[in-house]
């Protein structure tokens, strides 16, 4: 049997990205770290901020069914060579 755990992360808001960003020049790359596992980024693997996209969720058929929209960032492989077959 596995062991189980909550995982969650505290997810940033548009206040708090600009916060970090706010020292950085306007022609800095943004990199994205995705973790290998919940939390772990010992070994993370690495994209591109490409996109700002609103994507719309939608939460079920029910009576309470809702739609909301969410601000998701998009990344892509960073810059380089990759044979087409191993990706």
């Amino acid at each position: 049997m596995t062991d189980t755990y909550d995982h969650t992360p505290q997810v940033w808001t548009a206040g708090r990205l600009r916060e970090a960003l706010a020292g950085l020049s306007d022609d800095t790359p943004i990199h994205i770290a995705v973790a290998d596992g919940p939390g772990d980024f010992e070994g993370y693997s690495e994209y591109a901020l490409v996109d700002l996209e609103p994507v719309e969720k939608d939460f079920g058929e029910d009576s309470d069914a809702r739609t909301e929209v969410e601000y998701t960032l998009f990344a892509d492989y960073k810059a380089g060579q990759y044979h087409v077959d191993l990706v």
